[in-house]
């Protein structure tokens, strides 16, 4: 299974000539080569993961490709057919395997509501928490797909959480409120909270690809 980073919070994975799509949001450019997907994951509702003109997009190259969200993206994405899961569910989409965890988004203010979010495991080796710090209890992730900066995100706090995961391997996402001097900072400290349990952090830019 290949995994590529796009912009923000953009995941594809690849396996066996089939696609994945995870979180398509305001941030990331226009994706192609979309002809293999089997489904399209929607952690929650924020733009930033998802907006009606980057569903657009995909559905225009993949037609009635089943689309994945908690009930908030349900309703935030009413006019799109979007089929509700929740903690706990699993699905078969080709060769991807998924099971759901967490529930709702990291607080990011006692002003601002907290919504649903979903953290996916794929194949039961790459995981990616969505808005959250939700743990895959009982599960040894191959490959964490770990929020690295975020209006809810402290580094601290982040780092405790690859600590609390202890992935094999790491890599950051959620990263386009960074600049690159913070980009570079953040990286640094996930590098260092992986490493503590014997994993290795993996630097990767819009467009690059790791395999699992």
């Amino acid at each position: 299974m290949r995994v590529t980073k796009h912009e923000h919070a953009c995941l594809r994975l690849d396996s066996e000539g089939k696609t994945l799509l995870i979180d398509p949001g305001s941030f990331t450019l226009p994706l192609d080569d979309l002809n293999g997907l089997v489904g399209v994951i929607l952690t929650h509702e924020h733009p930033d993961h998802w907006t009606p003109a980057q569903l657009d997009a995909v559905l225009s190259q993949a037609p009635g490709v089943p689309i994945f969200g908690p009930a908030g993206v349900v309703a935030a994405a009413s006019d799109y057919d979007v089929t509700a899961v929740d903690v706990g569910d699993e699905l078969e989409l080709g060769p991807f395997r998924l099971r759901f965890f967490g529930g709702t988004h990291s607080v990011i203010h006692e002003s601002i509501p907290v919504i649903d979010n979903l953290g996916v495991l794929v194949n039961d080796e790459f995981y990616y928490p969505g808005d959250s710090y939700a743990v895959p209890e009982g599960v040894e992730v191959g490959l964490l797909a770990a929020p690295i900066g975020a209006p809810w995100l402290k580094i601290g706090e982040a780092m405790d959480y690859v600590l609390a995961v202890k992935p094999r391997r790491a890599f950051g996402t959620h990263d386009m409120t960074l600049s690159r001097a913070g980009l570079a900072m953040h990286r640094d400290r996930l590098k260092w909270a992986t490493e503590q349990n014997g994993g290795e952090f993996v630097t990767l830019d819009p467009g690059e690809s790791t395999d699992l």
